[in-house]
């Protein structure tokens, strides 16, 4: 099965998530989308937020170790690595996505949102995520990650 690389971001401000309407799966979703060739996940997911929320953003730091050497230098871990499922689709064959998930802060730019890939852009209380239907409008696993992301960032005052 063929595995295509992805990055995520979800970007988290004042108590609220920001997710996207993805105009293709109809479902709440953080942004992200495929890497370009050469590209390595950190960038692509700065991107991809960009584009598809305007926003510039910060990631919250996951490493305990940085290395800076002329020979290797680390990038921003992901906070979460998935494995995901992706059907056939308008003769495009079943796949695999191999998606690096970001969590960050939004630092500047002006909010808006992409309407080519976007059916809508919205910042979400975690009380709001609950209330979308599973599966329906928003994927189990994506309020799975929001419900930990709101755990470990909020619950522990690492960002408010």
């Amino acid at each position: 099965m063929e595995r295509q690389f992805t990055a995520t971001t979800y970007i988290i401000d004042k108590g609220r998530v920001l997710l996207i309407n993805h105009r293709k799966l109809k479902k709440w979703l953080a942004p992200g989308g495929h890497l370009d060739p050469n590209e390595i996940p950190p960038e692509g997911a700065r991107r991809e937020a960009k584009e598809e929320t305007g926003l510039d953003i910060e990631f919250i730091p996951q490493e305990n170790i940085w290395i800076e050497r002329w020979n290797a230098t680390s990038f921003h871990r992901p906070f979460l690595c998935l494995l995901e499922e992706i059907p056939e689709h308008n003769g495009t064959p079943a796949h695999q996505h191999v998606d690096m998930i970001y969590v960050a802060k939004p630092i500047s730019g002006q909010e808006m949102q992409n309407h080519h890939e976007t059916d809508g852009l919205r910042w979400f209380s975690l009380e709001d995520i609950e209330k979308l239907e599973p599966d329906i409008e928003i994927f189990v696993e994506t309020q799975q990650v929001i419900r930990t992301i709101f755990q470990s960032f909020f619950c522990d005052n690492i960002i408010r």
